[in-house]
């Protein structure tokens, strides 16, 4: 019998399953990254995503790899990760990091027809929120070179690392500094096009763009 490729054998006690915590991880996320094979050698893609309900809708192009592996069965494998603080201990071994993450394997199908078309103003809407109502509708010839492959969300291993370093014992009261350096993304005000029109002002769903 083969590994589960969701069973996680490295830290396990961090792995998490309750699926409200690996949707809020995939909504927060912009990029993935998304393994498949290629005349037999792995191949490793970024690119962006969004989730609809229990699917994950990867966007690219007819003829990229991830939509040319998806029509010929390859297996796929989909990780997103958010590095929430730097985990400073006071040995190397324990120095780390805080995050959270989600992996997906499975295969993926490239959605037709209304289904395609649904997942395209997902993906503009599930990016930013509000965006759709304002933005020129895609042509034919435009919808024809966009591909969006669903994956579902069926084979899935997540992990949350948090809080502070865990030292040895005999590293504490070394007078060495130990702690964690948060990260956090941060949104700056919206910077208009320089050939946008002088009496449009921004969208209030970009003035108050976050992400959480």
């Amino acid at each position: 019998m083969g590994r589960s490729p969701t069973r996680i054998r490295r830290l396990p006690e961090k792995a998490v399953d309750d699926r409200s915590v690996i949707h809020a991880i995939l909504d927060e996320g912009y990029v993935c990254h998304v393994a498949y094979l290629m005349d037999n050698r792995p191949v490793v893609i970024p690119t962006l995503y969004v989730r609809d309900e229990e699917k994950v809708l990867l966007h690219g192009s007819t003829s990229s790899g991830i939509a040319r592996a998806a029509r010929r069965g390859s297996p796929l494998s989909v990780a997103v990760t958010l590095v929430d603080g730097l985990v400073v201990a006071r040995s190397a071994f324990e120095s780390s990091v805080n995050y959270r993450s989600v992996v997906l394997h499975g295969e993926g199908s490239v959605l037709e027809g209304a289904d395609h078309r649904r997942a395209l103003d997902l993906m503009v809407e599930g990016l930013i929120p509000g965006r759709l109502a304002d933005v020129r509708q895609p042509t034919d010839v435009e919808i024809r070179k966009t591909a969006v492959v669903a994956v579902p969300i069926d084979l899935v291993s997540a992990k949350v690392s948090s809080g502070p370093p865990e030292d040895d014992p005999a590293d504490l009261g070394t007078g060495v500094w130990a702690g964690v350096v948060p990260i956090a993304t941060s949104y700056g005000e919206p910077i208009p096009a320089p050939d946008l029109e002088p009496h449009l002002d921004v969208p209030d769903y970009l003035s108050r763009y976050r992400r959480s």
